[in-house]
């Protein structure tokens, strides 16, 4: 059992320490920091932050024959985590009712290349994209991943996504492979600000 003077003792010098790196403008050390270095924000996170905000959304879906399927959304985009994520909830009004999704994107600095997550109340399975490429600064291009590597079955998809009309419209395209090994337009989103 630690006596009251021991208690009072570890705390001054606790506070003595916290005191100090105040005074000296230090920070104390992050354990974390040695192992896992932080990162700031870089120019994905400048073109990311163009596309936060509120938004109407028109999604059409282009199936392999007959004829698109419109429906009608909302979306509100928040930087989260510092500036250093997009954050994407979505919400659809279709003829099979109402669907959501979440997305999450980031981009690496250091490497230069953006990767996303996507869930939605459509599936329990979570999407997976990652650049190819360095940021070219004009739009993101995505390529659909797996953990369990081609074996999934899954044609790799592509998305491409850029800014219109001065910020004010996003229009988010999504390309798989056709029977012909062509790529074809599957899905299309189309906002704009609100």
């Amino acid at each position: 059992m630690m006596r009251s003077c021991d208690r009072r003792s570890s705390v001054l010098v606790i506070f003595a320490g916290l005191v100090a790196s105040a005074v000296l403008g230090q920070k104390p050390p992050e354990a974390q920091a040695a192992y896992e270095p932080r990162s700031g924000p870089g120019a994905g996170q400048k073109f990311l932050e163009k596309l936060a905000g509120e938004w109407d959304v028109v999604k059409t879906f282009y199936p392999a024959s007959g004829d698109p399927a419109r429906s009608n959304g909302r979306c509100v985009q928040s930087m989260v985590h510092g500036g250093r994520f997009l954050k994407s909830d979505f919400v659809f009004d279709g003829p099979s009712g109402k669907t959501t999704g979440l997305g999450l994107i980031g981009f690496e600095s250091e490497s230069g290349r953006f990767t996303s997550v996507w869930t939605d109340s459509r599936s329990t399975r979570m999407s997976l994209r990652r650049s190819d490429m360095p940021f070219n600064g004009e739009e993101i291009v995505l390529y659909g991943r797996s953990l369990d590597g081609e074996a999934a079955g899954r044609p790799r998809s592509r998305t491409v996504t850029h800014l219109e009309d001065g910020g004010r419209r996003i229009l988010h395209r999504q390309y798989v492979p056709g029977p012909d090994g062509k790529e074809r337009l599957i899905m299309e989103l189309e906002m704009t600000r609100r």
